[in-house]
């Protein structure tokens, strides 16, 4: 099998994974009330995943460095074909070390001055496993598998309601489509595997697509939007303040979207996962252009 062939199948295996470990999630309405205002000049709209185009049980992407469940990391290991020397005892150090290698990998992305370091899970499992197993080192499939199985059983998603009709109904706009996200790499798997299309499938463009992990920088550092607006500025002569970013966080979404210059909204449509920060210095004078309970409402700007 050709290198290529290799990695079509393992995205293929995983994006099945995905959807075999996930169930239905329903949000839990919040306590804001919708505010709608028609925006005009929007040209392009950006989007963050976890908690706005997905439900998430966590709120949040997990990646591990909350969580220490050590039923789901033999469960993972398993899955991924990987026995470690303490398999007898159910690895009860796992998940810990999945959390001190995160840890650690922050520490030392601060210390190079980046002030919202993001880690590769791929390389932090390889850490992990490296000091589990007898083996010099574990192939990049089983560490993939093991990493999409371990975040499937601890940070469960959904689709958010009205998600792919608000996607097609802004394609059918010409309305250039972004995401800005808190992101591993199974994050486009996951939208694969749950709304039935690539990313690219569903109307968002590479090149104004921004994932954490690619970056070593996660949210709210405002660099990873920078990259997507310079792209939207340079390309296509979209300017911020006709982008419209939507997001659950305040913190994260609201704040550096804004201090870019772009419009926002405010996705308060789950419990979970709506953050509104509000003893947060830098969130204290900042208001999204919109408030959004349901994606729904989005299709009236």
């Amino acid at each position: 099998m050709s290198m290529n062939s290799q990695q079509s199948a393992d995205h293929a295996s995983l994006v099945e994974r995905i959807r075999a470990l996930s169930h239905t999630l329903e949000p839990r309405p919040t306590h804001l009330a919708p505010r709608i205002l028609s925006m005009e000049g929007i040209r392009a709209v950006l989007f963050d995943v976890y908690g706005t185009l997905v439900v998430s049980a966590s709120g949040d992407i997990a990646a591990g460095e909350e969580c220490a469940d050590t039923q789901a990391f033999r469960a993972a290991l398993d899955a991924a074909g990987l026995k470690t020397a303490s398999s007898a005892d159910g690895d009860p150090g796992g998940p810990a070390r999945v959390v001190e290698a995160i840890r650690a990998s922050h520490a030392r992305s601060r210390a190079r001055g980046i002030e919202y370091p993001e880690v590769d899970i791929v390389a932090i499992w390889g850490d992990v496993l490296s000091g589990l197993t007898d083996a010099s080192a574990v192939e990049t499939a089983a560490l993939r598998r093991a990493a999409v199985e371990y975040e499937c059983r601890q940070n469960p998603v959904w689709p958010m309601p009205g998600a792919a009709a608000l996607l097609a109904g802004l394609r059918e706009r010409s309305l250039r489509l972004g995401i800005v996200s808190n992101a591993q790499f199974y994050t486009p798997l996951m939208l694969q595997a749950l709304l039935g299309a690539t990313p690219g499938e569903l109307g968002f463009e590479a090149d104004i697509c921004a994932w954490s992990y690619q970056h070593g920088q996660a949210k709210p550092a405002t660099a990873l939007y920078q990259l997507v607006l310079d792209v939207l500025a340079r390309r296509h002569g979209i300017p911020p303040a006709q982008v419209l970013y939507v997001g659950n966080d305040r913190l994260k979404d609201v704040w550096p979207a804004s201090l870019l210059g772009c419009r926002t909204a405010l996705f308060a449509g789950d419990s979970r996962s709506l953050r509104l920060r509000d003893d947060d210095e830098r969130c204290r004078n900042v208001e999204p252009d919109l408030i959004v309970t349901e994606l729904g409402q989005l299709a009236l700007i």
